[in-house]
């Protein structure tokens, strides 16, 4: 798996792959994403990495803009057919936890759209449960699911990359049984 910043030419925009997602974690600190299409024997990651849109010391403005612009640049690179996006978590202790992540949600579904990209989202127990079987799956059952369905000889890191590479396993997972019993 490989990280990097999203930098693409403007005038060379591949075509949108339908059975690709991309997963995104969203954060104004850092932002996990990952690429993954379908492959002979299940998902297989094409890219992964953080976009990291700087410290609370820079203002919220720039740190939106930095991250509107690094998705759009990794949407235009790895055209999808769909983007898994983390739901709002809230707790009463951390109000403001929840409405910034608003803030960074908002301007990744604003960059999906303006690519004309569907945006699912879900909850953290919904992808524990696709993933695993249980909602409350620890953080270490995660990275070995994540592990064995991808195929990779270690566990994604950072955290980041792998609730991404998450998220895009569970819209893979749930695409995949929908298209099954359509088929019956």
């Amino acid at each position: 798996m490989t990280g990097r910043e999203c930098e693409s030419e403007a005038g060379d925009v591949p075509p949108k792959v339908w059975g690709r997602v991309v997963g995104i974690d969203p954060g104004l600190n850092v932002t996990g994403y990952a690429v993954v299409d379908p492959g002979p024997r299940g998902a297989i990651v094409v890219e992964a990495g953080v976009i990291r849109p700087g410290s609370s010391d820079r203002a919220l403005g720039q740190r939106l803009d930095h991250l509107y612009r690094n998705v759009l640049e990794l949407l235009t690179a790895y055209p999808p057919g769909a983007l898994a996006l983390e739901k709002v978590h809230s707790h009463a202790k951390f109000p403001r936890t929840a409405i910034l992540m608003g803030h960074a949600r908002g301007v990744i579904v604003l960059a999906a759209a303006s690519k004309g990209i569907p945006v699912f989202g879900y909850a953290a127990a919904r992808v524990k449960k696709t993933l695993t079987g249980s909602g409350r799956a620890p953080k270490d059952q995660m990275q070995r699911a994540i592990q064995t369905e991808l195929g990779l000889a270690e566990p994604p890191e950072p955290h980041d990359v792998a609730d991404a590479c998450a998220l895009a396993l569970c819209h893979y997972q749930i695409g995949r049984t929908l298209r099954g019993l359509k088929g019956l």
